[in-house]
């Protein structure tokens, strides 16, 4: 710390300590727990093993719905989506009838905990996998003073110093440029995040990764241990470059399918369709992002918009008769129990059990793509993450208390405790 920095710095009403040496928190996403336990089983992380000896290890709640862009926007913000407003990858506008992606920054209500750090004179740096999240996160952020860096490993070749912070980032650091759809996407994001511990040296780094592999492959086969062997090494790295770590994740992920490999889904608009007349419903599933190959949109968070003058009741009621919906609230409870903003919800917002998703229309998945058992996400199963920091952290709490977006402020609050 010099001598001008300042003792917190105060993001969304929350006060982060000044760190004395790197923070970084890193999202593994679709980091089920079991991952992490039979790749140790099997002796592939032994960096992950040490960590756990001396540092603490417990486990947080993701936000729900379990998603990938509301819980990296969490992370960014230390606040749940109702604070920030990103409460899906995707959202419905009932006034225009317009479905849209929420990747653009003007969907987000709070500033990150990046912009707090930058503009309180640190030095930041945000590499995410898919450059889906990338404008969110890197929002008001500035690059022409060489103190932020912001890019994604799917689109590295193309950065510029004026918009990310670097030039053609994947020749600067000597990595080609992943396939989308491959573990080698988030490999470049640890391989990035080690060189610029090294010479960009950032104050605050984040690290997110994708969760392609945990959505083809089960914790404990060939490769979902070999994507963690991986990120074992890239971790001893960070780990011995002095950083104050925090490994979290966005959500965990679950066996969605039958007994045959067929994807288990309940169809909710053909549901409503039938109940209320087709197309005076509409059925939003906040999983949909550009990427839809690996799940074929299929996660177990949904939410409805019913017809004026629809008995919402009584429509609840038949979904909750439905086999593996396990939860069916309306807008106002389950926005209150969630933590959601009400204005990007539907009427309804429906949960399926740990081996269901739901679904739009049937002819509206295509799923020829899926050549593994569907794995999924979105629903309380998938809830419950690691956390694990590699520093004694005497006063953590556990899950529930302790959410995933509680990363930064331990991860600050480890690395101010340094030196």
């Amino acid at each position: 710390m010099n001598q001008m920095s300042p003792v917190t710095v105060s993001v969304n009403g929350r006060a982060y300590a000044w760190p004395r040496v790197p923070a970084i928190a890193i999202c593994l996403d679709g980091c089920e727990p079991a991952y992490l336990d039979e790749a140790i089983k099997a002796g592939l992380m032994p960096a992950l093993v040490k960590i756990k000896e001396k540092g603490t290890v417990r486990f947080a709640h993701s936000v729900i719905p379990s998603f990938t862009n509301p819980n990296n926007l969490s992370i960014a913000t230390g606040r749940p989506p109702a604070v920030h407003g990103i409460c899906g990858n995707y959202l419905y506008n009932p006034e225009t009838g317009e479905e849209v992606m929420m990747n653009d920054p003007k969907f987000l209500r709070a500033p990150t905990i990046f912009q707090g750090f930058y503009d309180a004179g640190a030095k930041v740096a945000v590499v995410t996998a898919k450059d889906k999240l990338r404008a969110l996160l890197g929002k008001g952020l500035k690059f022409d003073d060489g103190r932020a860096l912001c890019f994604s490993a799917e689109k590295s070749d193309t950065t510029t110093k004026a918009e990310h912070g670097i030039d053609n980032a994947s020749k600067h650091f000597g990595l080609a440029v992943p396939e989308v759809y491959s573990a080698e996407l988030s490999e470049f994001v640890f391989a990035a995040g080690v060189q610029l511990l090294k010479e960009f040296r950032p104050d605050v780094m984040y690290l997110t990764t994708t969760d392609f592999v945990q959505h083809k492959y089960a914790p404990g086969v060939p490769q979902a241990n070999a994507f963690y062997e991986m990120f074992d090494k890239y971790l001893a790295q960070l780990d011995a470059l002095g950083a104050a770590i925090v490994v979290t994740a966005d959500h965990g992920m679950k066996p969605k399918h039958h007994a045959d490999g067929s994807p288990n889904v309940v169809y909710v608009q053909d549901l409503l369709d039938e109940w209320l007349g087709k197309d005076a419903a509409r059925v939003i599933l906040p999983i949909t992002d550009p990427y839809v190959v690996h799940h074929g949109a299929l996660g177990s968070f949904a939410t409805a918009y019913l017809p004026k003058g629809a008995d919402r009741e009584a429509v609840m009621e038949k979904l909750r008769k439905v086999e593996d919906i396990t939860l069916v609230l309306g807008r106002e409870e389950g926005c209150a129990c969630f933590e959601l903003p009400e204005d990007r919800m539907g009427d309804i917002v429906l949960v399926s059990g740990e081996n269901k998703t739901i679904g739009t229309s049937a002819h509206r998945h295509n799923l020829a793509a899926l050549d593994e058992p569907l794995r999924s996400h979105g629903g309380l199963t998938e809830q419950r993450v690691p956390f694990i920091v590699n520093r004694v952290m005497k006063e953590l709490p556990d899950a529930p208390v302790l959410r995933n977006f509680d990363a930064f402020y331990y991860a600050v609050t480890a690395a101010a405790q340094v030196g």
